[in-house]
């Protein structure tokens, strides 16, 4: 049985609704599992924050992309594993090495729920582009959801303080915990069977914030230069340092992902190449820092891994601004940049299962 709403072209399939159902209790079941255990709750959603949702996410595009029972053993496998794996390790107090293996867990099954997207099939470079353009999509889904829950709940909120009823607690409890754990769910099917309801949003954003991007880090940079700031013992500045790295690298994937299936203008073009240029710069700067730090104060896990996730970024950043100049050039396709991008997932995924499941033992679990 199928539901149609012509107005919007949107078809709501009842088995679709009923694993909606199934994927939204089994969820909120599993956030509340620190609460019906007696759990402490920040420990167990450090280790277990991914398994809330990744393994829901592989049963449903093992279904809609209609997988065979073979490609289903490395998922299923895979999630088995991890669970058993990161729960075993010592107490995340304390404990840098655990403490990055619960950070970079969640990046590796997001490479795992990919492989169920594309199909299980690896060598397939359009799925694995189409599945980075489907995060951007997710993830305006997700802000919008969020969005509207918290509205919801501000209203719902301020109505029974009217009367003096205080639900505050209980509504924190069961309905926004329960609430959070579904959304990239839902998200996730509204995207998927209705791909027109977000798919503009994603590329707008990256074409209105790439040129103000550009802008920012190239003021930064002179800045950095008047202002004589010793970026190698401050470790903060480091820390801010790696995360604008990583929104700028956002940026530019979610362009050039999108330059894979609608033309740029030159213009856009000569842009984003100059801020992959830009961007390895200032990644340069930040790997000198890192080494300093290695050499100066010795190796710890969170040097180590910050020093591996930067050269994978810079040595994808240098590829693709090579395209970029070649696309610029007229002597490469745009869709190749995209190409470039979507053979590197897999170094990245490599990196964290390394850091994940590696670095407790190498690090002694310290």
């Amino acid at each position: 049985m199928i539901i149609q709403m012509e107005e919007n072209n949107v078809e709501i399939n009842i088995k679709d609704i009923l694993f909606l159902l199934f994927g939204s209790i089994l969820a909120g079941l599993i956030a509340k599992i620190p609460s019906f255990f007696g759990l402490i709750e920040d420990e167990y959603y450090a280790k277990n924050i991914s398994f809330i949702i990744a393994p829901i996410l592989v049963m449903f595009f093992a279904w809609k992309k209609e997988l065979n029972s073979k490609k289903l053993v490395f998922p299923a496998i895979t999630i088995i594993a991890s669970v058993l794996y990161i729960n075993l390790l010592p107490s995340v107090e304390s404990n840098n090495s655990i403490i990055l293996a619960c950070m970079h867990l969640p990046i590796f099954l997001w490479s795992v729920v990919g492989y169920t997207f594309i199909g299980g099939n690896l060598k397939d470079s359009t799925q694995r582009i189409n599945y980075l353009k489907f995060n951007g999509d997710l993830l305006v889904m997700c802000s919008l959801l969020i969005l509207a829950g918290g509205l919801f709940s501000g209203i719902t909120l301020g109505l029974f303080n009217l009367i003096d009823v205080k639900i505050e607690q209980f509504y924190f409890n069961y309905v926004v915990i329960m609430g959070l754990s579904t959304v990239p769910l839902i998200a996730t099917y509204l995207v998927f069977t209705n791909p027109s309801l977000v798919n503009k949003i994603s590329p707008i954003i990256a074409k209105l914030f790439t040129p103000f991007v550009f802008i920012t880090l190239l003021t930064f940079l002179i800045t950095l230069l008047f202002t004589g700031k010793n970026i190698y013992s401050d470790r903060n500045f480091l820390l801010i340092f790696n995360a604008l790295l990583i929104g700028v690298m956002a940026i530019i994937l979610f362009s050039v992902t999108e330059a894979t299936k609608n033309k740029l203008n030159k213009i856009s073009l000569i842009i984003l190449l100059m801020l992959s240029i830009l961007t390895i710069i200032v990644n340069g700067i930040a790997l000198s820092a890192i080494v300093f730090r290695l050499t100066e104060f010795g190796v710890t896990p969170n040097r180590v891994a910050v020093l591996g996730s930067n050269l994978l970024i810079f040595i994808n950043l240098i590829l693709v601004s090579v395209k970029l100049f070649q696309v610029v050039s007229r002597k490469e396709p745009v869709e190749m940049v995209g190409v470039v991008i979507a053979n590197f997932i897999p170094y990245y995924s490599f990196w964290a299962f390394l850091v994940a499941f590696l670095f407790p033992i190498l690090f002694q679990y310290k």
